[in-house]
């Protein structure tokens, strides 16, 4: 007989719809209208860092200035506009101030060598200090009337579908274009898979790296400008929340190895509706934020050990030491 073998993206997503199933039959609320159009936004903005967070780890690295990337652009955005710059200039200040964060990211572990964890952790704290130090007035960045129309980025609905859900599905088509499409995002699984390999048959590695996170940073960008047009404001102090260990969760529980070169848009968006949908219950059940962390925790613990066993570091993997 052939043996059947379940992968641990239909294990996540057989997961996610008893979770919804439940939630719908026995959480008071859940499948209410409002809650619903909650869930669209905060899975959206959570689903495009996933976006992101999945190229850089796919190519054997990690992010952890994505959190920054978001709020601190996309809060630049709503103060220029603010303090009399016109919409586009803010837009081409913002889009600058992502690809230096990618650039800075890239050269220090392409060039410099710095492991990705803490090259990405010293840049993210950085550019949020840089934006409390010199750029923002408030913590909340508001709207203002330069802004009209623009919130229809995260308002409203195209053919009765959410416009935060559909720039998520822009985003997943763009994504996936550039991974399954392009010789740059074979050239990100090359490296992903093995390093050294690809080196010795001649793609450039190290501009490759730093693809890799300006592309990531662009999309972190991107995921704050929705969410500021979700909420007509940007809370620029949400880099000292727990967002960026959600996205890992979504990479991770999704499916994609944290070894590198496996994984791909798929898994990120069955990764985006379980933990989108975990979180809202959460909430809506008044869980304190206390007991959030410990349940996000002991999953995120429990993806990490499965994908240990289901993608385990090879000799390459090893000798490129922690990411």
């Amino acid at each position: 007989m052939k043996r059947v073998r379940i992968s641990q993206q239909e294990i996540v997503f057989a997961v996610f719809a008893a979770l919804f199933l439940s939630f719908s039959i026995f959480l008071n609320g859940f499948l209410s209208a409002d809650n619903m159009l909650t869930l669209l936004q905060n899975v959206a903005v959570l689903g495009i860092l996933g976006l992101a967070m999945a190229i850089v780890v796919i190519g054997r690295g990690i992010d952890l200035s994505l959190i920054a990337a978001l709020a601190v652009p996309g809060g630049l955005v709503l103060q220029m506009v603010q303090n009399g710059h016109s919409l586009p200039a803010s837009l081409l200040a913002a889009g600058l101030l992502a690809i230096a964060i990618g650039l800075v990211n890239g050269w220090l572990i392409a060039y410099a060598e710095v492991p990705p964890l803490f090259a990405t952790l010293a840049t993210g704290l950085f550019v949020a200090g840089l934006g409390q130090a010199a750029l923002f007035q408030l913590d909340v960045v508001q709207w203002s009337d330069g802004m009209a129309g623009f919130e229809r980025l995260g308002q409203g609905s195209i053919l009765g579908i959410p416009t935060s859900i559909v720039m998520f599905a822009i985003a997943c088509v763009v994504v996936f274009v550039l991974l399954r499409k392009t010789r740059w995002g074979a050239y990100i699984y090359a490296i992903g898979d093995n390093p050294f390999a690809a080196r010795v048959t001649g793609i450039p590695s190290r501009p490759i790296i730093v693809l890799q996170y300006v592309v990531a940073a662009l999309i972190g960008c991107f995921a704050g400008l929705v969410m500021a047009a979700s909420v007509n404001s940007m809370p620029t102090r949400i880099f000292n929340s727990t967002l960026i260990y959600d996205v890992i969760l979504v990479v991770v529980l999704g499916g994609i190895g944290l070894s590198g070169g496996r994984g791909g848009v798929v898994n990120v968006i069955i990764g985006t509706l379980l933990i989108g949908t975990m979180l809202n219950g959460m909430t809506i059940l008044n869980i304190p934020y206390a007991g959030q962390n410990l349940i996000k925790g002991l999953v995120l613990l429990i993806a990490v050990i499965t994908d240990t066993f289901l993608n385990p570091r090879n000799e390459e993997t090893a000798q490129q030491g922690d990411i």
